[in-house]
């Protein structure tokens, strides 16, 4: 069911994940990125995006990770999900290359925000900004004074209206061939 079929502005209750949720995480993940990507990638780059996007367990581990839920029909339907960090590692997967997953110094160094996706039926409804401001709240309660994110170009323009400002792009070569962009941002907390 969509937000489009309420007839009311959808009210979202948030919970921090557990590991029983994961199979529902993959599955927004996986939509999420097939369909919402669509309008800014080709069918090859979304496939280059899938290998460096995906469930970062070490997040549900450190009770960083949030799920953003409707109710519809008196049932809870899972409709985003994203979190922060306070790990090295800026974006990915459990399955990524590259990862750092050394505790951060929040003196010294930037939380994250990571891996925000949206069901494609529940966009434009505040829910991106919902988890960004759930992530910078808890990144700022826990010390940090700069927060950082990897972003798609999907989501640039809501990191971008949200104060986020880009530090640098950089570009990964996937399997398939295809390339797959990375834009690191940050905002001072």
């Amino acid at each position: 069911m969509s937000a489009e079929t309420l007839n009311q502005k959808p009210k979202f209750k948030h919970r921090i994940a557990n590991k029983d949720d994961v199979t529902a995480i993959i599955e927004l993940m996986q939509i999420s990125i097939t369909e919402n990507m669509k309008a800014y990638l080709s069918p090859g780059e979304i496939e280059a995006a899938k290998e460096t996007m995906g469930v970062d367990r070490t997040l549900i581990e450190d009770s960083s990770y949030f799920l953003i839920e409707a109710m519809v029909n008196q049932q809870n339907i899972l409709v985003g999900c994203g979190g922060w960090g306070k790990r090295k590692t800026l974006y990915g997967g459990d399955h990524t290359k590259g990862r750092d997953d050394r505790l951060s110094d929040p003196s010294a160094d930037a939380a994250r925000i990571r891996a925000m996706y949206t069901h494609p039926d529940w966009t434009r409804l505040g829910i991106g900004s919902l988890l960004l401001e759930l992530g910078e709240n808890a990144a700022r309660k826990a010390g940090f004074k700069i927060i950082e994110l990897g972003s798609t170009v999907a989501g640039e323009a809501l990191y971008v209206a949200r104060g986020y400002v880009e530090t640098h792009r950089h570009s990964t070569s996937a399997n398939n061939g295809s390339m797959s962009l990375i834009i690191t941002m940050e905002k001072t907390l």
